[in-house]
């Protein structure tokens, strides 16, 4: 009896640590459709580098936020819904979210690396959806 209680413990600790790590891309999904730029830029890096649309460059976390606000204020959010997640790595998250405007729908890639315990975002790629 006691090596099924030990398996349904592990398991259930197992789970639940999938469970927990998938949340951080489900919150970011979460902050996209409310087009909240100061709780998505909470997740930054010191730097980030950052795509929309055609412009690409590293910067500050301060000024990836700024940048990130006026893409929501040309593009208000409608709709965000997680896509793909990539969560196998201990150190590195990756997610896809789908992200519906009021002025065109975009592709959003978010890559995040763990720094003391915690996941920040490296590189956050916003494209039009094709």
């Amino acid at each position: 009896m006691k090596p099924l209680l030990f398996f349904t413990i592990l398991f259930t600790s197992f789970s639940s640590a999938i469970a927990i790590q998938s949340d951080i891309i489900d919150n970011l999904s979460g902050y996209f459709k409310a087009g909240n730029a100061k709780d998505v830029a909470q997740n930054f890096s010191s730097s980030v580098e950052l795509i929309i649309i055609d412009e690409e460059d590293v910067y500050s976390k301060a000024q990836a936020e700024q940048i990130l606000r006026n893409f929501f204020t040309k593009y208000p959010p409608v709709k965000s819904s997680v896509t793909h997640t990539i969560n196998a790595n201990p150190n590195f998250r990756f997610g896809i979210l789908s992200l519906q405007t009021k002025n065109g729908k975009f592709r959003v890639s978010i890559t995040m690396k763990k720094s003391n315990n915690a996941f920040f975002i490296t590189e956050l790629r916003i494209e039009p959806d094709k």
